[in-house]
């Protein structure tokens, strides 16, 4: 099994002068789901080289057994600092492709022409498609037979309230949940802060960063 994880470049929140990234624990969990499973994973990035981490999901509270095994594993910090170029990845090398999330994609992966075209190849050869939180943003652009890949596929990603709750509403380029629903999503959440995972097809997202490790999960299913 080869998976390729593609993570954001992106690291201003916005005109607020603080920075975004991805989030450490919708990377980890995955990343050792997959790595206990066996997989072959491969790290890439729009720009390359070391993702800028949302400074917010390493305080302690944000902390997980997952993150708490990142930072002692010094080979995949090694692996996590020497992303490849997104743009210099070929689809044919992987079976499946997955998308941690952290308020970055959202100005990046959303519009990156070379993620579209990785995750329309992936779809359009029925291998799996995965992404967590906010990373369900690199679906907005993505196409399938003419029209939005989601359309009529039961899809989840970070709620609206759950955008109220850490205050950036105001801020973000695009709400997850309405982008979802305005592409002809059919649109499902749990609980805020809850895992909640859908699977529809090859398709698979999660909520929020409680749905990371179930997310990576059903994404190996389908692998099998």
């Amino acid at each position: 099994m080869k998976i390729l994880m593609v993570l954001t470049s992106h690291d201003e929140l916005g005109d607020t002068g603080n920075k975004t990234g991805f989030w450490l624990e919708e990377f980890a969990a995955p990343y050792y789901v997959f790595k206990d499973a066996g997989a072959d994973v491969t790290l890439a990035s729009p720009k390359g080289g070391q993702p800028p981490l949302d400074p917010n999901s390493d305080s302690d509270d944000a902390q997980t057994d997952a993150t708490r095994r990142f930072k002692g594993d010094d080979a995949a910090q090694k692996d996590l600092a020497s992303t490849k170029v997104l743009g210099e990845v070929d689809a044919d090398d992987f079976d499946a492709i997955f998308y941690p999330g952290g308020h970055g994609p959202l100005w990046d992966l959303a519009t990156d022409p070379d993620s579209k075209r990785l995750i329309e190849t992936f779809w359009a050869s029925d291998r799996p498609v995965g992404a967590v939180c906010h990373a369900p943003a690199v679906l907005k652009n993505t196409q399938h037979d003419g029209k939005p890949l989601v359309s009529g596929k039961r899809v989840t990603g970070f709620t609206n309230t759950e955008e109220e709750g850490v205050g950036l509403t105001d801020v973000v380029p695009f709400l997850v949940e309405d982008m979802l629903k305005e592409n002809g999503g059919d649109y499902s959440k749990g609980d805020d802060w809850a895992s909640y995972v859908l699977v529809d097809g090859k398709l698979v997202t999660g909520q929020n960063p409680a749905s990371s490790e179930e997310a990576a999960k059903e994404l190996l299913a389908l692998l099998k």
